[in-house]
C-alpha cells in the first residue's frame, strides 16, 4: 500500500493517490506506479507505504494464483478512504482505512469506529467515506477488485485469522529515484 504524490501540471497543490501492488521491493514497483498515474509523467514521489502483512487480528499473505482455490476464505481486503472535517480548519483530512471482513458493510462498521470517523466532524460537515456523503458500499474497495491485472493474474491474498501486532508505516517523502 503506496500513497504517491505530485503536482501535475496547471495544479496549484500537490495531488495523492493510493496505489496497491505486489513486490519484493519498492523499487520493483515504479514502473506500475508511473503506469497507474500517467498524468504525472513521472514525477511522483512517494509520501508513505506499508508492506500489508497484518490487519485487524487476520494475517495476510500473498500466494501464486495456482494456489487461490485451496486458501480461498470468506474475508477479504478493503481499503476505505475517510473523509472529515474540523472546525474553522479550510481543509479536508483524510485517513486511509484497511479492514478485513466478510462484506463491504462489515468493513463499514469497522471504519466507523476508528477516532478519525468518530472526531472529524461537526454539523453541517459530518465525516464520511470518501465520494459520499454518508456511508455507501458502492465507494468501499475490496484490494483484489483495485490491483492492476498485473498482479491479479499472478497472485491471490490468503487471509487467516492470527494476532499479530500491526504493520510498520514508512512516512515521510521519498523520491522515486532513491527508492531505486
Amino acid at each position: 500500500m503506496v500513497m504517491i504524490g505530485c503536482r501535475p501540471k496547471g495544479r496549484l497543490t500537490e495531488q495523492h493517490d493510493i496505489f496497491f501492488g505486489i513486490a519484493e521491493s519498492m523499487k520493483e514497483l515504479i514502473p506500475h506506479m508511473n503506469a497507474f498515474w500517467p498524468e504525472a509523467k513521472g514525477n511522483i514521489h512517494v509520501d508513505a507505504y506499508r508492506e500489508v502483512t497484518f490487519v485487524n487480528g487476520y494475517s495476510i499473505k500473498v500466494l501464486p494464483k495456482t494456489n487461490e482455490k485451496k486458501n480461498a476464505s470468506p474475508e477479504n481486503l478493503f481499503f476505505l478512504n475517510l473523509g472529515g472535517y474540523k472546525v474553522n480548519e479550510f481543509e479536508e483530512f483524510h485517513y486511509k482505512v484497511l479492514a478485513v471482513s466478510e462484506t463491504s458493510g462489515e468493513a463499514i462498521q469497522q471504519a466507523k469506529q476508528t477516532a478519525f470517523y468518530k472526531h472529524f466532524g461537526f454539523k453541517g460537515a459530518t465525516s464520511h467515506i470518501d465520494d459520499k456523503y454518508g456511508v455507501d458500499v458502492d465507494n468501499i474497495y475490496r484490494i483484489t477488485d483495485i490491483l492492476n491485472s498485473f498482479f491479479k493474474e499472478r497472485y491471490s491474498l490468503q487471509i487467516t485469522k492470527e494476532e499479530s501486532p500491526e504493520d510498520l508505516l514508512h512516512i515521510g517523502y521519498f523520491p522515486l529515484k532513491k527508492l531505486t
